[in-house]
């Protein structure tokens, strides 16, 4: 550990503070350690995404860990600096997602009890992975109805218990744990004989980052560090901006592997002395990405996981003709999302319409709307009616596909001659959720 100075560059006024920093050597430290314990995930060349943004793109395949996603790094490095003695007295972490996957296979590794505080809304698919990856050496807690209520139950019971808390990501040992995967990059790029002009990779609360860009910036200074955050959850774009990690006001847990509202002091500061840049890409667009990366390459990235991907959109004419890394986070998606995301990909896309407009109580009414108003290679997805008494009209809740993105100003102008007064349900979110 270093006592860095940083320059945070906020409202055009550069501070300096003094704050622990990540070192490189610490990175190389544990993944001395960690070389024997996790895979060495490929580095692998993708022909597809090469072609679609004319560049040579390769991905760093954390996604095929054993709890597939890089999180394990992290947890066994920080869990294994422990000591000893008060190891075996056991852990405590809180998660609903990676972290607690990695905490738990470490502790049936290591073969000490771990205790994981998970909120009572975790799907059961995510509890039951812990307890695979855990068996008996676990005990899951279920508390209150956020992360932080179940992160606020966990530091109760290390202080009660003796038992030692394991940070998801504001640790510098969980953050050299995850900074061993730049090693394995480095060491395969050197082999491939690779010069990396770019690196994109995911930021939730900023441990992933803080350690590759340690990593690149000592072995691999020419390489662009670009960190990329959900819209909805960029934390580390507010840490910059505010100078000091700050609370969101609001947060959209969509992309839950990345969905924090404060970053930590520690992954703020090494971030801000090595990233590049920082870019937030829209929900709407992770969604497209995974669905793409499924369809033409048969990989299964979680939100989180499709974050580095997803950011090649915004960066085409600067990756033209250069060598791009993205580092494939985690695998980790839920199956019974899949609807949901293909919803949000086709809204993003400009295909899905939802829409209220009032109908004629009489027979012929959805005919006139599908032959006046629809184009005809449109589809109706979602129509819901219930005949009101005493009503000439009532209101429909109405879900139209596009065949073409460009006609919609045609459907629009075509609806409003239809019912002046119809809504646009994309308009409101409070509706589209209550309705859609």
């Amino acid at each position: 550990m270093k006592l860095g100075t940083f320059l945070c560059k906020s409202k055009g006024i550069y501070i300096t503070k003094k704050t622990p920093q990540l070192t490189d050597q610490a990175v190389l430290t544990a993944y001395n350690v960690l070389k024997d314990v996790v895979d060495h995930t490929p580095l692998q060349y993708s022909a597809y995404l090469s072609q679609r943004y004319d560049c040579q793109v390769y991905l760093k395949r954390e996604d095929l860990q054993p709890v597939r996603s890089f999180k394990i790094r992290g947890a066994y490095y920080a869990i294994s600096k422990v000591p000893a003695s008060q190891r075996a007295q056991g852990v405590v972490c809180a998660s609903a997602g990676n972290h607690a996957q990695g905490v738990a296979w470490t502790s049936a590794k290591l073969n000490i009890p771990a205790v994981i505080f998970m909120p009572t809304i975790t799907p059961k698919q995510k509890v039951d992975q812990v307890k695979f990856f855990g068996g008996s050496n676990v005990t899951i807690k279920l508390v209150g109805d956020s992360f932080d209520d179940a992160q606020a139950a966990a530091n109760d019971y290390c202080q009660s218990h003796s038992m030692t808390f394991i940070a998801p990501f504001d640790n510098l040992d969980t953050m050299a744990g995850q900074g061993s995967l730049a090693v394995e990059v480095i060491n395969d790029a050197v082999q491939k004989e690779l010069h990396l002009d770019y690196l994109f990779a995911a930021v939730g609360g900023g441990g992933l980052l803080s350690g590759i860009s340690t990593h690149f910036k000592k072995s691999s200074p020419q390489t662009k560090i670009v960190g990329v955050e959900p819209a909805g959850a960029a934390s580390m774009a507010a840490a910059f901006a505010k100078g000091q990690p700050t609370n969101l006001t609001q947060l959209d847990k969509f992309v839950d592997g990345a969905a924090v509202k404060k970053v930590g002091a520690l992954t703020y500061a090494t971030c801000q002395a090595n990233v590049d840049r920082l870019m937030q890409v829209p929900e709407g667009q992770v969604c497209q990405t995974i669905l793409d990366l499924y369809s033409k390459m048969a990989l299964v990235a979680e939100p989180a996981g499709a974050l580095s991907v997803a950011a090649l959109e915004q960066y085409q004419d600067q990756i033209h003709g250069k060598t791009v890394l993205c580092v494939i986070s985690g695998g980790n998606n839920d199956f019974n999302r899949l609807p949901e995301i293909e919803e949000k990909a086709l809204i993003y896309a400009g295909y899905q319409h939802y829409f209220i407009a009032h109908f004629a109580q009489r027979a012929g009414a959805l005919r006139q709307f599908v032959n006046e108003v629809l184009n005809s290679d449109d589809d109706i997805t979602k129509f819901e009616y219930t005949k009101k008494v005493h009503s000439d009209k009532g209101p429909v809740p109405i879900g139209v596909r596009l065949g073409q993105v460009e006609n919609l100003s045609g459907l629009l102008e075509r609806l409003a001659e239809f019912d002046p007064n119809y809504l646009n349900l994309q308009e409101d979110q409070t509706l589209y959720r209550m309705l859609v």
